[in-house]
C-alpha cells in the first residue's frame, strides 16, 4: 500500500513539473512572438512613415514646377492627375540591392492625389478684420439652400467666428468660445450638425487667410454658389467651357459664362491657388497607412502647413 501511495505521489509531482514546464515554455513562446509582431508593427509603420514622406516631397516637387510654368491652374496639369494604386517598386530604381529585391516579396502599393483648396468655399472668408463678410456669407448662403441645408446653422456658424475673430488671442483663454477650427469635422464646433459636415465637406474648406475661389478648379456647386447672378445652368455652361479651353485670366470667365449679369472680382474670383491638399495612400500586406498635408505655394516655395497620419481598412478610399 505504501509503495502505491508513493509510486502516485511521485507520478503526481512529475505531472505537475511537466505542466509547469509546459506553461512557462508557453509564456515564454508568448512573450517571443508578442516582441517580434510588435517589432514588426513598429517598423512597418517608420518605414510607411518615410515613403508617405517621399511621396509628399514628391507632390511638393511637381507643384514647385508647375510654380516655374506660371500662368493658370486648372484640371489638365500634372498636378490634378491622381496616382492610382501601384507596386511601390515600380518607383524604385533598376539597380536595387537583393536587400531592397527581398523586402519587396512584402506587396506594397502606393496612391494618392493632390487637391485644389481654393476649388472650395473658404469658411475663413466669412469673417474678416472682425466684420462679417456679405459677399462669401451670401455663397455659403446661396451653398445652403443647394443643398437643402438648414439656413440657422450657418447663422450660428457665422456668429461663432465673428466673436472668435473680434475677442482675437484671448478666444484661446475664453472658455465661452471653442477653438479656431483646422478641419471640416470640427465645424461640429461652431454648431454645425454631422449631416451638414458630410453634405459640405466636399464643398468647403478652413484656410489660413480668406482666399477666392479658382473657377478653373471648382465644382458646379461651388461656381453656382460664389457667382451670385448664376443660375445651375449658367455655372454648369462654364464648367463645360473651361473644359474645352482652360479660364487663362479671370477676365474670360465673363466670355464663358453665357449671362451679361454676371460679375466677377479679384476678392472672390480666380484662375490660380496657393493651397492644396496632398493625399498618400500606402497598403503594405494587411496594413494601410492614410496621410493628408495642406501646403501653401508662395512662388517658387512650397511649404507644409499641418499633416495628418492614421490607418484604414485595405481598399478604403483616401480621406
Amino acid at each position: 500500500m505504501r509503495r502505491r501511495r508513493a509510486g502516485g505521489a511521485a507520478l503526481l509531482s512529475a505531472m505537475l513539473t511537466v505542466a509547469l514546464v509546459a506553461t512557462l515554455a508557453a509564456s515564454s513562446m508568448w512573450q517571443q512572438w508578442r516582441a517580434v509582431e510588435v517589432e514588426a508593427a513598429e517598423r512597418s509603420r517608420t518605414q510607411s512613415g518615410w515613403v508617405l514622406t517621399g511621396a509628399l516631397d514628391w507632390a511638393r516637387l511637381i507643384l514647385r514646377e508647375d510654380a516655374r510654368k506660371g500662368g493658370a491652374d486648372h484640371l489638365a496639369e500634372p498636378w490634378a492627375v491622381p496616382l492610382e494604386q501601384a507596386r511601390l517598386s515600380t518607383f524604385l530604381a533598376a539597380d536595387r540591392s537583393d536587400a531592397l529585391a527581398a523586402d519587396e516579396a512584402q506587396d506594397a502599393f502606393l496612391s494618392g492625389q493632390i487637391l485644389d483648396l481654393q476649388a472650395r468655399l473658404n469658411v475663413t472668408n466669412l469673417v474678416q478684420s472682425g466684420k462679417i463678410d456679405e459677399p462669401s456669407r451670401l455663397a455659403f448662403a446661396r451653398l445652403f439652400e443647394l443643398l437643402n441645408l438648414p439656413a440657422s446653422e450657418l447663422a450660428v456658424m457665422v456668429d461663432y467666428l465673428r466673436l472668435m475673430q473680434a475677442s482675437g488671442a484671448e478666444s484661446q483663454a475664453n472658455a465661452a468660445l471653442p477653438l479656431w477650427p483646422r478641419e471640416a469635422d470640427e465645424l461640429a464646433w461652431l454648431g454645425l450638425s454631422p449631416l451638414t459636415i458630410a453634405k459640405l465637406r466636399p464643398y468647403i474648406t478652413i484656410l489660413p487667410v480668406p482666399t477666392p475661389v479658382n473657377l478653373n478648379s471648382a465644382a458646379v456647386e461651388v461656381i453656382y454658389a460664389c457667382v451670385e447672378s448664376f443660375e445651375m445652368a449658367d455655372a454648369s455652361r462654364l464648367v463645360r467651357e473651361r473644359g474645352l479651353s482652360h479660364l487663362s485670366v479671370l477676365s474670360d470667365a465673363a466670355k464663358s459664362a453665357g449671362t451679361d449679369k454676371a460679375r466677377f472680382s479679384d476678392a472672390q474670383h480666380s484662375v490660380s491657388s496657393r493651397f492644396f491638399e496632398i493625399h498618400g495612400n500606402l497598403q503594405v500586406d494587411q496594413t494601410v497607412v492614410q496621410e493628408r498635408s495642406v501646403v501653401q505655394r508662395d512662388g517658387m516655395e512650397v511649404k507644409t502647413l499641418w499633416r495628418k497620419r492614421g490607418m484604414a481598412s485595405p481598399g478604403a478610399p483616401l480621406q
